[in-house]
């Protein structure tokens, strides 16, 4: 009688079969990779920060952290930091601005940068912060424009205290356009900037394809727009931590100038110059 299991049965465990194992990569510009999670496949262009950002065939880019989870030719792989002989200090701030080492914080100014709300400031700080320190700014947000003509009548701009404002939505014909006027008409309107990019929301500022989306949905009219932003992209919004939890998902998809539309970053340059300019 043959014997079927061999001379053996220990010498082979038909159990033992296991999946690859993912072994260490470290991450570095034009590396091909694909998210195993979602089928993404980009080559990296930026990596700082614990963060990468990829690059499709198309032009498209989406952030990642850097990390587990990836696949390079169909094999798994860890992603690690870029191997580096020492750290690189940042030539550039988040802005695009060369950057100024071992340099203090300058005293704030009494001039001021309102936006109009909490997130706006958020974005602001985000990319323009190293400037506004050493230019020794401070961005302070108002909670809306409709009371911008008493605001401004109450900081009392001169042509050494000026008073720079950023608005939502700063279109012909809007609501704001007509309080942009009013403002350059009342008192301290000579030594008063209101400038404005045309997006409804601060969060429209934020380029699309870096959340993986071609545009930003477009909201009937009726429907808050982050509360219709969110529908449409499946996002939880029944109350306002659910908007706070959007708005941390659409910040960390920034990282720096390049991240933003040109409409937003034109206005803030102007403000900062504005209200930094030398009396006269």
């Amino acid at each position: 009688m043959s014997d079927r299991y061999g001379s053996d049965i220990l010498a082979r465990n038909p159990h033992g079969v296991t999946r690859p194992r993912s072994t260490e990569r470290p991450v570095e510009i034009g590396l091909v990779v694909e998210d195993a999670q979602t089928g993404y496949v980009g080559a990296v262009v930026r990596v700082e920060y614990g963060r990468m950002e990829l690059e499709d065939r198309r032009g498209h880019r989406r952030p990642f952290p850097v990390g587990p989870g990836y696949l390079i030719d169909g094999k798994p792989v860890i992603l690690t930091a870029p191997r580096s002989a020492a750290p690189v200090a940042k030539t550039r701030t988040a802005s695009g601005s060369v950057a100024v080492r071992d340099q203090r914080a300058r005293v704030a100014l009494s001039s001021r940068i309102y936006v109009e709300g909490r997130h706006d400031a958020e974005l602001v700080e985000r990319v323009w912060g190293d400037d506004l320190r050493i230019e020794g700014l401070v961005v302070e947000y108002l909670g809306g424009v409709d009371d911008l003509v008493d605001v401004v009548a109450d900081f009392r701009p001169d042509a050494e205290r000026r008073l720079g404002v950023l608005v939502d939505h700063l279109v012909p014909g809007s609501k704001e356009a007509r309080i942009a006027d009013a403002v350059a008409r009342g008192p301290g309107g000579a030594h008063t900037l209101v400038v404005g990019h045309p997006f409804i929301d601060i969060w429209q500022a934020v380029k699309p394809d870096r959340l993986g989306m071609s545009a930003w949905p477009v909201v009937p009219r009726g429907v808050d727009w982050k509360h219709g932003v969110c529908d449409a992209l499946g996002w939880p919004h029944a109350d306002q931590a659910d908007i706070a939890t959007a708005w941390r998902r659409i910040k960390s998809a920034v990282e720096d100038w390049t991240d933003l539309e040109p409409d937003l970053i034109g206005r803030v340059e102007e403000l900062i110059d504005f209200v930094t300019a030398p009396a006269g």
